[in-house]
């Protein structure tokens, strides 16, 4: 969905042409498939992580393009405010040393992006939700002069029949409101890691990321105030599924965990795609039928919390991953890697278990708990593959992280490498502190004072610390 278009509004004739090119590319795929073209022999991983541009008042900041200008590096790019911007990551194969070379090359950039923002007056947050971020900052106003973005607003809404968007969430306090545009989708920031798979694997890598959504959204949870709200742990998945739904059906939704997992082959989600889901963005492009133009960029507009997603490398060889989207932002670069260390982990060492895993944790029962680890975080009961429930602290601690472990190893990486960053996730789980819990904690201790919150979180957050590691100072 990164990709720009040249125009926002759209004939009828270009809906039917699209859906006719959107027919013939995913017929195309479907041979692929059968033919083996998307064979992969190597694991290769990445990452997007989605930050905030902030002012001295601690309130969102709409400067990207100075901002973007400013940095000048290919890897930032903007976002769909003006106050957002994402870092994209070069993808590495999943070996020895690999963990730490991210971080160091995340942590370097990040030093830029805080540089970069300093000329404008501005500071760079990475956080799921900005806790001062108000209604009236998430208006048309404030959205990146992008075409794909207008587009995406009038063509959700062309669906809605021009309805409002209602957000219904129920957390520890209640929060219902109307709103008139897409743009509440600007205060979801996450961290979406890519893991490529070979074709035959892929609609089992799609079921596994499905299974432990919910260990990783409890555990990265880090969204717990929208517009001074008390809600959820990770406020973003609520907050996301209604920014953007066109109706009431899960297929309607755009923004859904799924209803079932993958039968037979990852081919099941792009037919889907093509019999389910409306077109709302029909940019016809001048491309040749085997670089899937319209099948990428049509998936592009379905987010699904795992997304399998088509692309090409240098040699133009087609490839599949896996989107993992369900990771909020933050609080540190140390905090994100970690968190992709033990998504990577368990990813492996599931894959590589025998027999259909799928069986040992039915889909209702993964369904359900990413649900409860959203709304509860590392203190959410979750219903495991033996069937007894845990708290997601002690699900951690006594079995998950060890099998992380060992999936890690399988990948190649040392015991000192996987340690380094599992070991984030032990602390954190041991202290029962996410970035969510600490910024409850800091508003326990210091009361509503959102901007003062957001200050000592940036404060913290420029240390480089894991939020475990944080004083609510």
């Amino acid at each position: 969905m990164g990709q720009e278009i040249t125009d926002s509004r759209f004939a009828d004739s270009a809906f039917a042409e699209f859906r006719r090119r959107l027919d013939v590319e995913t017929d195309l795929l479907r041979d692929w498939l059968a033919q083996g073209r998307l064979q992969s022999d190597e694991r290769r991983f990445g990452f997007e992580i989605e930050a905030w541009l902030i002012d001295a008042d601690a309130r969102p900041m709409a400067c990207n393009q100075a901002f973007l200008a400013t940095l000048d590096d290919p890897l930032v790019v903007p976002e769909l405010a003006q106050f957002n911007f994402e870092i994209n990551s070069e993808p590495l194969r999943l070996e020895s040393g690999a963990l730490d070379a991210m971080h160091d090359a995340l942590a370097v950039r990040w030093q830029h992006c805080e540089q970069a923002a300093a000329t404008l007056g501005a500071r760079p947050v990475l956080t799921g939700i900005l806790p001062t971020v108000r209604s009236g900052d998430l208006s048309l106003d404030h959205m990146s002069p992008l075409q794909r973005y207008r587009a995406i607003n009038e063509q959700v809404f062309r669906l809605r029949h021009g309805a409002p968007i209602e957000l219904d969430i129920d957390g520890v306090e209640q929060l219902h409101h109307r709103h008139a545009d897409v743009m509440l989708e600007a205060a979801t920031t996450s961290l979406q890691i890519h893991v490529q798979v070979d074709a035959d694997e892929a609609a089992r890598a799609f079921n596994v990321c499905k299974m432990i959504s919910a260990i990783t959204v409890g555990a990265a949870a880090n969204s717990p105030y929208l517009f001074e709200r008390q809600l959820w742990a990770e406020t973003r998945i609520p907050l996301f599924e209604q920014a953007v739904a066109v109706g009431g059906s899960d297929y309607s939704k755009r923004v859904t965990f799924g209803v079932r997992y993958a039968q037979e082959s990852i081919f099941e989600c792009f037919e889907a795609n093509r019999t389910r889901y409306p077109v709302i963005l029909p940019e016809l492009m001048d491309t040749p039928v085997e670089e899937l133009a319209h099948l990428r960029l049509h998936n592009g507009t379905i987010w699904r919390w795992n997304r399998p997603l088509i692309g090409f490398d240098a040699t133009g060889r087609p490839h599949c991953r896996i989107e993992h989207r369900v990771v909020a932002a933050g609080p540190s670069p140390r905090d994100a890697i970690a968190n992709s260390a033990l998504f990577l982990g368990l990813f492996e060492a599931f894959m590589r278990a025998p027999g259909p895993i799928e069986s040992l944790l039915p889909f209702g029962v993964a369904r359900d708990n990413f649900y409860a680890a959203a709304r509860f975080g590392l203190a959410a009961p979750l219903r495991w593959t033996d069937g007894v429930v845990y708290a997601l602290d002690e699900l951690l601690a006594s079995r998950l992280l060890d099998t992380a472990t060992t999936g890690l190893a399988a990948a190649g990486l040392g015991g000192d490498e996987a340690e380094r960053w599992l070991g984030v996730i032990r602390d954190r789980a041991q202290c029962r502190t996410s970035g969510a819990d600490w910024q409850v904690a800091w508003i326990a201790r210091h009361g509503r004072d959102f901007p003062g919150l957001v200050d000592a979180y940036v404060r913290h957050q420029a240390d480089n610390t894991p939020v475990h590691e944080w004083s609510l100072t």
